[in-house]
């Protein structure tokens, strides 16, 4: 376990006055959060940086939103308002027990359950206003062709290019809610295999629900082909062949590009690492 930072312990003494600290301790690190888990009781996530403390309250009604949408799972639900500390933000959020399946594990009919139950929510109203930041930035497409591809290296920028053309070439799937991050530590099961919750819904958008599938490729290829239709499985292998999903998502939905340098850093070794077959 990873031991809490003293101002991490005292916004968690703020937020959830008299509640013992005792047993709590750090997450691994998030991109977005540092969060401090209470067993039991909380996950008490603070922002790392401006951006995130500016996103807190929407992603916050996100929650709120999914909570009373009727979903077969538990999400986690704000257990305070939305707090300032200087200049980062943060909330307690309930906490959902049951555990992650390792990297591989799982089979296709559980990939299925959490695939179906994320796409079958409504995505209209309130929720869909709250989820759409799609007019706030450029599109997903204009970043990669004009703040990453020029900045790969030049033995991948003709190969980046065409797995975008790839991806633009899919037919138009109709917006549906997808979770974003829907792998690893992100779903939890009971002991006996039973659904019981998705955390972190920071990435949420509305998207072609193939992105999530290919995010849940956490539990192998060959449990999401088993899981989805021929024609979805292509879609998730198309998205995830261009930079991997995972780091895909994270130029969709209006999201800026902050550090496109980073970016490339980052998806620089899965390319090295990856040369998947769109199949």
């Amino acid at each position: 376990m990873i031991k809490a930072a003293p101002d991490l312990l005292e916004i968690a003494s703020a937020l959830l006055p008299g509640t013992s600290l005792d047993d709590a301790f750090v997450a691994p690190d998030g991109n977005i959060h540092r969060v401090l888990l209470i067993p039991g009781v909380a996950a008490v996530r603070v922002s790392k940086r401006p951006l995130a403390a500016a996103s807190m309250p929407r992603r916050v009604e996100v929650l709120r939103q999914l909570a009373s949408a009727g979903l077969p799972f538990q999400v986690p639900v704000p257990l305070t308002p939305v707090t300032a500390f200087g200049d980062q933000a943060a909330v307690a959020v309930s906490w959902i027990g049951g555990t992650a399946l390792p990297r591989g594990a799982g089979d296709p009919g559980q990939v299925a359950e959490v695939l179906e139950a994320v796409r079958s929510v409504p995505l209209d109203g309130a929720l869909l206003e709250v989820l759409d930041d799609r007019a706030q930035g450029p599109s997903w497409s204009e970043i990669i062709a004009e703040e990453i591809i020029p900045r790969l290296p030049a033995r991948w920028q003709t190969e980046g290019q065409a797995r975008l053309e790839a991806c633009l070439a899919l037919e138009p799937a109709p917006d549906a809610l997808v979770h974003g991050d829907l792998s690893g530590s992100n779903v939890h099961w009971s002991a006996d295999g039973r659904l019981l919750g998705v955390l972190d819904w920071d990435m949420a958008m509305p998207a072609d629900p193939a992105i999530d599938a290919a995010l849940m490729a956490w539990h192998g290829w060959e449990n999401v082909r088993r899981a989805v239709s021929a024609s979805t499985y292509r879609r998730t292998r198309t998205w995830d062949a261009l930079f991997g999903v995972e780091h895909l998502v994270a130029t969709m939905n209006g999201r800026p590009m902050t550090s496109p340098d980073g970016f490339v850093t980052a998806i620089v070794p899965w390319l090295e690492a990856n040369v998947p077959m769109i199949r």
